[in-house]
């Protein structure tokens, strides 16, 4: 709350010693009423908005998951794809 604040007191002071322009106090105003009407409709918005049980979106990410098809790799040899490594000796620095 405090750095709020410390900005309408800064801004306050910007419009109230800024004497002989007036757009400064319209461009004060329009930006609290554009920041006002948002903060409104984000209000009503999340009140609005339908309550999802966790249990559906655990449901609908496993279903989502069951419908995922992945294709096998056809053609381990095909270019530009490095040959998987047959198991081998153990390397000397991997080795306690």
């Amino acid at each position: 709350m405090r750095p709020a604040a410390v900005l309408v007191l800064l801004v306050l002071d910007v419009v109230l010693l800024d004497t002989g322009s007036l757009s400064a106090a319209v461009a004060l105003a329009a930006t609290a009423a554009a920041g006002s009407a948002f903060a409104a409709c984000s209000l009503i918005a999340s009140r609005s908005a339908p309550a999802v049980p966790p249990t559906r979106v655990r449901t609908a990410i496993r279903d989502r998951a069951r419908r995922t098809a992945f294709l096998p790799q056809r053609d381990p040899d095909a270019k530009g794809r490095p040959r998987p490594r047959a198991p081998g000796h153990a390397l000397p620095a991997t080795v306690a």
